[in-house]
């Protein structure tokens, strides 16, 4: 999780939204990355959404089975279903859609317990890791004055 901590740091200090994300494999990170959404032009260019690719590029492989996604912030609908889609085991993350949202971002109300359950998904998700470090990276976000909000 610090990996992600770190990544979303420097993602903040790039003009980007504050999330970031990296997959552990067998005790390795294969990837890590921060939202892009902004230096892309690209909506769909979230951290974790970049963390698989580079993941399924440097294991030759879209199949992630065994390996863990750690998140700054519960993955949105998009992210949770491209961690379905890559076989990712295990998702763990720091804060929750809902902290976000109250800051402004249009986000979905849909937990991924809510994503889990409905579509069968067979991802084991622990929320809530480094909570108060997950939240500072949101509170130093929101002190920037030229923040923006997606």
């Amino acid at each position: 999780m610090r990996e992600a901590i770190r990544m979303a740091r420097i993602g903040i200090n790039k003009g980007q939204s504050p999330f970031g994300a990296c997959i552990e494999c067998n005790g390795e990170i294969v990837a890590s990355a921060h939202n892009q959404v902004f230096g892309r032009n690209d909506s769909t260019a979230h951290a974790e959404i970049i963390a698989i690719r580079e993941a399924e590029t440097r294991l030759k492989s879209i199949d992630l089975k065994g390996c863990t996604m750690y998140a700054t912030t519960e993955p949105c609908p998009m992210c949770f279903t491209a961690c379905h889609w890559a076989k990712i085991s295990r998702i763990v993350y720091g804060t929750s859609i809902k902290d976000v949202q109250a800051l402004g971002f249009s986000e979905m109300t849909i937990p991924n317990t809510i994503m889990q359950e409905i579509g069968g998904s067979r991802i084991e998700i622990i929320g809530g890791l480094l909570l108060e470090e997950n939240l500072a990276i949101l509170h130093e976000w929101e002190q920037n004055p030229n923040r923006r909000i997606y």
